[in-house]
């Protein structure tokens, strides 16, 4: 029996434009868009409602959240990952790129930066095996350069792991999104209630990880991400160094620039800008770097992400296009721009042959409340 969805009576959030009008789903791939208000026999009165792709989030910490809800604190791993995917659905992710660290300090255990990745990864690539998550999972590998086993690490990965993504981290205390050392220290011994001495070796540390193995790491990073078959992603550029760098490698976008002048840098030379939706919605940066809000303004940014906030991604990319006079633009940067810059060609826009992956979304002044999810033609939320 043929699997069909008509989904009528609303505002389809399109490439390029809005328009009110109806979208036809059979066996999970969109089939037929028409204009008009028209309900055919069997269709979900949308009642005007927005109907836009299913978002798709390139860099979320929110797994971590789940699997230590506690300091200290060990949940069940694939209660916590299906917790997190649940989670996601319901606010209209659909393809998610889970972000995994690699590369740990082994030499001090106070340090609680311990390898973890591989294991984690297998059971999530296992519970995507056995059908139990709702959306779309690849894995974004977060390569730390300050640290003692990156290579290691990244050798227990193969090309099929769907590593959709490779970021090149580099937490050197000084440089990038640290550089003003009285921020690490306020955000280092607040979130780990560490004392002044601990916060003191924890910089020497890093810094002496960096100048033994930094330009090392960054090219084992750059080559694992080429033998994945992944894309490479940058992080925290702060000046046109970092992006002339980051475009020898060959990154294909830069996650969180941490000011004007390496956004326009990367504008440049062709790197998309990824900001955080928590910047933009809160006003400005939690690390005291440049506010998602001026890129926006500056035309600047291209690619929203939730980052530590899984329903931020939809209220940013509504808050974008009120900015921008265009909800369609606004709306492409949480699903054509992020399926664009890691070659998902087969999402993120509402066309003939796309993958079925919608939201319905209603407008509530200023937000939106996220009334239908759909993945594949089939409703996850």
């Amino acid at each position: 029996m043929t699997r069909e969805t008509i989904l009528a009576n609303a505002t389809l959030v399109l490439p390029r434009e809005t328009l009110r009008g109806q979208v036809r789903i059979v066996e999970g791939r969109i089939s037929d868009i028409a204009c008009g208000s028209d309900l055919p026999p069997g269709a979900e009165d949308c009642g005007g409602d927005l109907i836009m792709p299913g978002l798709i989030e390139l860099h979320t910490d929110n797994l971590e959240r789940h699997i230590e809800p506690r300091p200290k604190v060990d949940w069940p791993h694939a209660a916590a990952i299906i917790a997190h995917d649940a989670e996601l659905a319901s606010v209209g992710i659909t393809t998610v790129f889970d972000a995994l660290r690699v590369g740990s300090v082994v030499s001090n255990a106070k340090a609680n930066y311990g390898e973890y990745a591989r294991s984690l990864a297998d059971e999530i690539l296992g519970l995507r095996t056995e059908g139990a998550l709702k959306i779309s999972h690849f894995l974004h590998l977060r390569a730390e350069v300050c640290s003692e086993t990156l290579v290691e690490e990244l050798d227990k990965f193969g090309p099929d792991d769907r590593i959709g993504i490779v970021s090149l981290m580099d937490h050197t205390p000084g440089e990038r999104q640290f550089r003003d050392i009285a921020q690490l220290r306020k955000y280092v011994m607040g979130k780990h209630g560490i004392s002044e001495a601990e916060f003191e070796t924890h910089v020497a540390t890093q810094k002496a990880l960096s100048a033994r193995h930094g330009a090392d790491h960054e090219a084992a990073a750059v080559a694992a991400a080429r033998r994945y078959g992944a894309v490479l992603a940058s992080h925290d550029d702060t000046d046109v160094s970092h992006v002339a760098r980051s475009a020898e490698h060959g990154v294909h976008f830069a996650e969180f620039p941490t000011t004007v002048e390496a956004a326009r840098a990367c504008n440049d030379h062709g790197i998309k800008v990824m900001m955080g939706a928590p910047n933009l919605i809160r006003g400005g940066s939690h690390s005291g770097n440049v506010a998602a809000a001026d890129l926006a303004e500056a035309a600047l940014l291209d690619i929203i992400s939730s980052d530590y906030v899984p329903s931020s991604l939809l209220s940013a990319a509504l808050m974008l296009g009120d900015l921008w006079g265009d909800t369609a633009r606004g709306i492409s940067t949480v699903t054509a721009a992020p399926a664009n810059a890691v070659g998902l060609s087969d999402r993120g826009k509402i066309e003939l042959g796309a993958r079925a992956d919608l939201v319905r979304v209603s407008r509530i002044g200023s937000a939106g409340a996220v009334r239908g999810v759909w993945v594949q033609g089939r409703r996850v939320a």
